[in-house]
């Protein structure tokens, strides 16, 4: 058995973010997964700690800020650049209630030192917002990218780098043969695997709408937008918008409900009127792995197991974040 051999089990964009990040460092990797398709599917991708955030969550918005960082800065290294979608996020608000949201989560960027500007001109910057939106702040710095693609390209390029492909497991000890590592990234099953990780599923539907000949162009940007209370967010694709996402808890129910479809359609033609003339293409749900604080469980669980879930509405975000501090535990075990 190799010092550096790793199962990594989870093929979902943690897992796989993990084991290109471990073979880059020179470890042999197997990544167990299976042929379902799991969260990462169903995902807007937006990469956006500011336009996410909230009072309350300091630790997930420094988290955030510091896998922005690591998006920018090399983890889209060997990935086709059709992954990333948008440039830019804009915040908007419908009413005077959403706009005093928006100057608290202005106010608390602020406290955390990290300011936004404001903008009573919301429409000057993405001229397709309703007439009523004025209110809003850009986030600049902010991507998206396509989930669907990028779950594809970063397979491939574990393949490239060697990365042997296995089958899903049921307990740890089927994962270890061979291996002297695990990592388990598998999501809302993680607990299945060791009892007392405190994950649980959180059901998140999301629309997906083509553009037509004859329909006003896509949006340049990411929109995210507070809607009488609700979030909604507006996500350019290659050949329309992916709307998200209702966040309920309902156990492993992943059947889109009528009332959640009907919320996110309402919503987001009160934000952008014009998508009510795109192709309604896809209404799908997925399983978000939450923890009780919002903040993904990341670490050494023991000598010879790691563990990378609960990252709740921020995996793709934070992928590079738990890639890299995977890689630390793993530079620490092969020094000891």
């Amino acid at each position: 058995m190799s010092e550096e051999s790793l199962a990594v089990i989870g093929g979902g964009v943690i897992g796989l973010a993990v084991a290109r990040r471990a073979a880059l460092a020179g470890w042999s990797v197997r990544v167990h997964r299976s042929g379902q398709r799991g969260a990462s599917w169903v995902a807007g991708g937006m990469l956006a700690p500011h336009s996410e955030a909230w009072p309350g969550e300091e630790k997930l918005l420094r988290l955030g800020l510091e896998s922005l960082r690591l998006w920018h800065s090399g983890f889209l290294d060997g990935l086709p650049p059709e992954v990333v979608t948008a440039r830019e996020s804009l915040v908007v608000a419908v009413d005077r209630a959403d706009a005093a949201d928006l100057r608290t989560v202005r106010e608390w960027l602020a406290a955390q030192g990290h300011p936004v500007a404001m903008t009573t001109a919301a429409r000057e910057i993405e001229p397709l917002l309703a007439q009523g939106i004025r209110h809003g702040f850009r986030a600049p710095d902010e991507l998206a990218i396509d989930n669907r693609l990028l779950v594809d390209a970063l397979a491939d390029h574990c393949t490239e780098l060697g990365v042997h492909w296995a089958g899903p497991v049921e307990t740890l000890d089927q994962a270890r043969v061979g291996v002297h590592t695990v990592v388990i990234a598998n999501g809302i099953d993680a607990p299945a695997l060791w009892p007392g990780l405190a994950v649980r599923p959180v059901k998140g539907e999301v629309l997906r709408l083509r553009w037509r000949r004859g329909c006003m162009p896509l949006p340049q940007r990411v929109v995210r937008a507070r809607v009488h209370g609700r979030q909604v967010y507006l996500v350019p694709r290659a050949d329309g918008v992916v709307v998200g996402a209702t966040q309920y808890e309902h156990g492993r129910d992943t059947a889109p409900s009528v009332t959640g479809a009907r919320e996110l359609l309402d919503d987001a033609c009160a934000v952008m009127p014009a998508l009510g003339e795109y192709e309604l293409a896809e209404c799908a749900a997925g399983l978000r792995p939450m923890t009780p604080d919002n903040v993904p469980i990341v670490g050494r669980l023991d000598e010879r197991t790691l563990v990378a879930t609960g990252h709740g509405r921020s995996g793709f975000l934070l992928a590079p974040w738990t890639a890299e501090r995977i890689a630390a535990e793993l530079l620490v075990e092969a020094r000891a």
